[in-house]
C-alpha cells in the first residue's frame, strides 16, 4: 500500500473492476481514505447497469471515502468537476464541457465514466474511468465515446491520477468548508446546454424543456409549460444535436 496525498493507495496490475476491489477493501478497513487503481480492467461497469469497456493505458480508479447520505447527490458534481479541472490543468486549451449528471465531454464526445456505489458502513465507492488511449467505437449513439489520444491530447495514467487527487481534495475541502454553492457555481459555468432546450429521457418518460439550473442536491431543474420540474435521474440530449 502506497500513499498519495491524504489517501492510502492500492495499485493493482489487473482487476475485473476497481469498484469491486474497493468494495472488498471497504469491508476490511476501519477508518481513513483509500483509492484503488489498476493498469488493466476487464469487467468495468457504467451508470444504470451499462458496461464500461476498458483499454490498456486508460485510467481506472475507485475512491473509498466516508460520505454522509445527505451529501451523496452533491459529491457527484465534485467528482466530474474535478476531472474537468484536472484535464484543463494539463491541457489549458482543451475543448471540454460537463454534461448532467456526471459526464465529461471533449469536443462533444464522452471521455469518462463515473459510478457511485455503496460500500461498507458509511463508505461510498466512487469509481472513475477515463479514456486516455482508447475508446469503444459504438454506432447509433448521439454522444459516442472518445479518448484523449484520439483528440490529440496525450498524457499517461499516473500523471492524470496525481493531478486528479490534488484537485479532488481541494474541491472536497471547499464542499466541507463552504458548502455546495461554490461547487455548483463552478459546475454550472462549465456545463453544456444551460439555458437551452433539451430532451430528458427518464426510466418512465421523455420530457422536453429548458435546462434552467440544478438544485442544492444536484437535481436538474427543467422549465416546462407548467413550471419547473425536478429530475433526479435520466439522460439528457441537446435538441440542436438531434
Amino acid at each position: 500500500m502506497k500513499k498519495i496525498g491524504q489517501w492510502q493507495w492500492l495499485e493493482k496490475e489487473e482487476v475485473g473492476s476497481t469498484n469491486d476491489e474497493a468494495l472488498i477493501l471497504s469491508q476490511e478497513i476501519k477508518s481513513g481514505k483509500y483509492v484503488v487503481t489498476a493498469q488493466r480492467q476487464t469487467n468495468g461497469r457504467g451508470r444504470r447497469g451499462r458496461s464500461w469497456i476498458g483499454y490498456d493505458g486508460n485510467l481506472f480508479m475507485s475512491f473509498i471515502q466516508e460520505i454522509e447520505l445527505s451529501q451523496i447527490g452533491q459529491i457527484v458534481f465534485v467528482v466530474s468537476l474535478s476531472l474537468l479541472e484536472s484535464l484543463q490543468a494539463i491541457f489549458p486549451k482543451i475543448d471540454i464541457k460537463l454534461k448532467w449528471p456526471n459526464d465529461v465531454l471533449v469536443e462533444n464526445n464522452k471521455i469518462s465514466g463515473i459510478l457511485l456505489e455503496k460500500g461498507a458502513g458509511k463508505y461510498l465507492i466512487i469509481g472513475i474511468g477515463v479514456n486516455l488511449c482508447g475508446a469503444p467505437k459504438l454506432s447509433g449513439v448521439l454522444y459516442p465515446a472518445t479518448s484523449l489520444k484520439d483528440k490529440g491530447y496525450e498524457t499517461d495514467r499516473l500523471t492524470l491520477f496525481e493531478k486528479y487527487v490534488e484537485i479532488y481534495d481541494k474541491n472536497c475541502q471547499i464542499l466541507k468548508e463552504q458548502g455546495f454553492m461554490p461547487i455548483r457555481e463552478k459546475w454550472l459555468r462549465n456545463v453544456k446546454g444551460l439555458g437551452e432546450k433539451i430532451e430528458v429521457h427518464t426510466e418512465k418518460e421523455t420530457k422536453i424543456g429548458i435546462f434552467k439550473d440544478i438544485d442544492t442536491n444536484g437535481a436538474l431543474l427543467l422549465e416546462e409549460k407548467n413550471g419547473l420540474e425536478k429530475i433526479y435521474a435520466g439522460d439528457i440530449f441537446y435538441i440542436d444535436k438531434k
